[in-house]
């Protein structure tokens, strides 16, 4: 990844919207059901925003976190918008942004599910006159006018890090636990971990692989392939997220280890931080849907109007050759010394993580 000097911090970037806010008609629903939302006359202005989120398996993020402060940040700001989500078909994805384009949409942001079927619908959405944004993830060889997300190589380092934190300064097997190949985020994380610990002497890589789609099914059969492949030998996991992390910890707890042995997680779920309160996992990496979201609402705005987005940093895209104008925000590494910020910053409910057999453990760490 490539970024320009003075990135600042999320908190900095002005992310509060500008135009007033409106009630909306929200269908709700999940899958790739519609979220429809209708502004006033200012949303009028500004047209009709698509948003297409890639699945609801590779991470519950989509529509437990990302639906919802879309939602949000479009009716604050009025404008009316279509959310729906792909539901992990690239042909599905393809349907939905034909259907988008059809009723109007003028600007359309997608997640893509593979960066081929990204171009295409950018290149359609183009021919069009449609301004195209990428949210969360780059779409290599597309032509979005802006990127949206999290510094994707901050996240790997923090995440190699926080593994480097839990084991120490002693001689550790690893095992990588990769995201999708298809996914050019699961590329950065892993190169930012690997930045990190393969600087550590002490530590040996005795297995890595990429799970297809980021689908835990597999990572349970993927991860257990390389445990036994390394005779059980292994002290460390970097899993890409906290659905892969699941499926590790699940081959560690059959085979009595579970909690020895560190593992590595990401998007603060309500997943992960359980499985930190219990001291199977080692961390996890925190990332504001809302942030996101907002700095989403405010870039699709701003091209629907005319006008152009407050940017803070270019990505390089290696297939399309260019550098795209970024908006960057910043991933906060949450162990069990910190559990609570997530939950004090809204990104999960006490009343979520704190249940059953985790309500000690939360009383005990300060959360309630």
């Amino acid at each position: 990844m490539k970024r320009t000097t003075g990135i600042v911090a999320a908190g900095t970037l002005g992310l509060a919207l500008a135009l007033a806010g409106c009630g909306s008609d929200d269908n709700g629903g999940s899958g790739n059901e519609s979220s429809e939302g209708g502004g006033g006359a200012e949303g009028g202005e500004a047209g009709k925003i698509g948003v297409i989120l890639p699945d609801t398996k590779s991470s519950v993020r989509w529509e437990s976190a990302d639906r919802p402060a879309l939602e949000a940040a479009f009716d604050e700001a009025g404008v009316e918008y279509s959310i729906q989500n792909a539901e992990g078909s690239a042909d599905t994805m393809t349907t939905i942004a034909d259907s988008m384009l059809a009723d109007g949409v003028t600007v359309l942001a997608i997640v893509n599910l593979d960066s081929e079927s990204g171009a295409a619908i950018q290149e359609k959405a183009a021919s069009q006159g449609v301004a195209t944004i990428d949210y969360d993830r780059l779409t290599l060889g597309g032509s979005a006018e802006y990127y949206v997300s999290f510094d994707n190589n901050v996240v790997g380092e923090l995440q190699g890090q926080g593994l480097a934190d839990c084991l120490g300064d002693t001689e550790a097997n690893l095992i990588y636990l990769n995201g999708s190949p298809t996914d050019n985020n699961a590329t950065l994380f892993s190169a930012g971990a690997h930045s990190v610990l393969d600087e550590i002497s002490t530590y040996t890589a005795v297995g890595e692989q990429a799970v297809p789609d980021w689908d835990p099914d597999q990572a349970v059969t993927i991860f257990e392939q390389l445990y036994t492949q390394a005779d059980g030998d292994v002290q460390g996991v970097y899993a890409a997220n906290d659905g892969l992390a699941g499926a590790v910890i699940s081959i560690l707890e059959k085979n009595g280890v579970n909690g020895e042995v560190p593992v590595t997680g990401q998007d603060a779920t309500v997943e992960g931080l359980q499985n930190i309160l219990a001291g199977d996992q080692c961390m996890t990496i925190y990332k504001s849907a809302t942030e996101e979201a907002g700095a989403l609402a405010e870039a699709a705005i701003a091209l629907a109007t005319g006008g152009e987005a407050e940017t803070n940093g270019t990505t390089e895209d290696s297939e399309g050759g260019r550098d795209v104008p970024s908006i960057l925000l910043e991933p906060v590494s949450i162990t069990a010394e910190n559990v609570g910020d997530v939950i004090d910053d809204g990104g999960q409910s006490a009343a979520d993580v704190c249940t059953g057999e985790f309500a000690q453990l939360c009383e005990d760490a300060g959360i309630s």
